[in-house]
């Protein structure tokens, strides 16, 4: 049974990550024609093309990602229920309730790998462009750029991904 729970687990995970990772690259309006994120919007095509016509754009939300964000999040929590034996004894709310706090966790630990990582390639391959400098880049500038605003370099040393993983991991705590 755990081999079944976690293979459910995993692959709904991975879901999950890929519509959260083009809801977010879509937030910080990262170039599309980076072949990384052009690969995951062919692999989130088929899924949100449709859904759209039914749940068009409000804004700068695009609604369709985020109903299947919450959905995929949402199945994910009832099959952990459900594997668990916990089913008849859990209610709609804390299935919501955890759906909320595990899509956060999610959000904030693709913050920190996205942090960490481009901080590493950066510094190992400095003067050169990558596709995965310019994804990682994507989502951790917006992250970064308030952090530098309080915390200038230091002798040409960017210490503002050290602080923000940190005050990531300090989030990361605080959740139950």
């Amino acid at each position: 049974m755990a081999a079944l729970q976690y293979l459910i687990d995993t692959l709904l995970s991975l879901a999950e990550l890929a519509f959260l990772l083009r809801l977010l690259f879509q937030w910080a309006r990262a170039d599309f024609r980076n072949p990384l994120l052009r690969s995951l919007v062919e692999l989130t095509n088929p899924v949100l093309v449709p859904l759209r016509r039914v749940l068009p754009s409000v804004g700068r939300v695009d609604t369709a990602t985020v109903v299947v964000v919450l959905l995929l999040g949402f199945l994910r929590s009832v099959a952990h229920a459900r594997l668990d034996g916990s089913w008849l004894f859990i209610s709609w709310a804390f299935l919501v309730e955890r759906t909320v706090l595990e899509l956060v966790r999610m959000v904030l630990w693709t913050f920190f790998v996205s942090v960490f990582g481009y901080a590493l390639i950066s510094t190992l391959s400095q003067g050169s462009w990558s596709p995965p400098l310019g994804a990682l880049g994507a989502l951790a500038e917006p992250i970064l750029r308030p952090i530098r605003k309080l915390i200038p370099p230091l002798a040409n040393l960017d210490l503002s991904p050290l602080w923000a993983c940190i005050l990531i991991q300090a989030l990361l705590l605080l959740l139950p």
